[in-house]
């Protein structure tokens, strides 16, 4: 596996676990692609202005054969699969699958920007994401998750839920110890 993957997931409309397990399940279930850590589950209050129920959120590290365009092309077709609707900004999703970091590249097109634009600003992100991926630099700002961390200003709830992290190891422990390869 060439490739390390750091990507954010996130749910808040019906069986909010079972979106997120779908996601992972499908991720591991892609060829050359494996899924090789997760961070606990959070709850978390929505971003903006719609009135919407609170997210799951969690992050996720992956190595995959596959190249940034390729595997965001399936990110988006596995969103569809899962259930995903569109929605208005920062609405209500079934699932949201955003890659954060695909290695250290750079990317800004019309359908693609890596690293995610928002993880500076978003403790929902950086929290997750501090768990698997502590030491990793962004490579734009130059420094690290922890330390975006530390100085995030976002004031949005966020809290560790174990009930739900629970479920999640549960329900996605066959897919992580015998992944598919």
């Amino acid at each position: 596996m060439k490739h390390t993957i750091l990507i954010g997931l996130g749910s808040n409309i019906g069986d909010r676990i079972e979106f997120l397990v779908s996601a992972i399940r499908g991720i591991t279930d892609l060829e050359t692609t494996v899924v090789d850590d997760v961070s606990n589950v959070y709850e978390t209050e929505p971003v903006g202005n719609v009135p919407q129920n609170s997210f799951l959120n969690l992050c996720i590290s992956v190595k995959t054969d596959m190249d940034h365009v390729t595997f965001h092309r399936k990110m988006k077709e596995l969103e569809k699969f899962i259930g995903r609707t569109e929605s208005v900004q920062w609405g209500p999703r079934e699932i949201d699958i955003d890659i954060l970091f695909f290695d250290s590249i750079v990317v800004a097109s019309d359908t693609l920007t890596i690293p995610h634009r928002e993880i500076v600003n978003r403790k929902f992100v950086l929290l997750p994401l501090s768990e698997i991926a502590m030491h990793y630099v962004h490579p734009v700002v130059g420094i690290t998750i922890g330390e975006l961390l530390k100085g995030v200003t976002d004031t949005h709830t966020i809290e560790h839920s174990d009930i739900f992290t629970s479920q999640l190891l549960t329900l996605i422990n066959d897919s992580i110890t015998n992944p598919i390869v």
